[in-house]
């Protein structure tokens, strides 16, 4: 998606050892219309995917999977990372290494909202080692319910996250590719 990557060039920031931040955009700040274009962009790229709801991970992917649950018509469900006291006493948690906290993270859901049955289209702002997706689907499969897809705004192919998927056999989308973040430099995939 051409809006994504010119902005990404334009205000993201290579800060060496894998890390874009883009803050700017996404992460703190939200450019809604921006986020509003990707969410029509991955519903169209999922409209035949069967998804009945969208699940994320706090906080990043909240935006991309709001607006993509918009224009599919789709609840969206995010992965707490602590347990609020108004979430029952048994819930789906998992943990997850996070490449910008430097430490294991863990994702809760509420049975509430993720059950038996529901046909899940993950959406998050990175796909970049799979770590956080692959909690995603744990969450998914401990809730008994199917992963239909993952999508993201943003892949850095040369962390090897779309390998680590691909033993799901699910469709798997990215609106930006990057494939090298050396020097400073941000490439995309062709």
């Amino acid at each position: 998606m051409q809006a994504l990557k010119d902005r990404i060039l334009k205000d993201g920031k290579n800060l060496g050892g894998g890390i874009l931040k883009v803050d700017n955009f996404i992460n703190h700040q939200v450019d809604a219309v921006l986020m509003d274009a990707c969410g029509a962009e991955l519903a169209r790229r999922f409209a035949n995917s069967g998804a009945t709801r969208i699940l994320t991970a706090e906080i990043s992917g909240i935006a991309p999977a709001i607006m993509t649950g918009l224009h599919m018509g789709l609840p969206v469900v995010y992965a707490r990372k602590s347990k609020p006291i108004t979430m029952p006493d048994t819930v789906y948690l998992t943990v997850a290494p996070s490449h910008t906290r430097g430490r294991p993270v863990e994702l809760i859901v509420s049975p509430e909202f993720l059950g038996r049955g529901e046909k899940v289209l993950i959406i998050d702002d990175f796909l970049a080692s799979g770590a956080t997706i692959l909690g995603l689907i744990r969450l998914t499969e401990a809730a008994g319910a199917s992963l239909v897809g993952v999508g993201a705004l943003i892949e850095k192919t040369f962390e090897g996250g779309r390998d680590a998927l691909g033993f799901f056999n699910v469709k798997i989308e990215a609106l930006a590719r990057i494939v090298s973040m050396v020097e400073g430099k941000i490439v995309f995939a062709p």
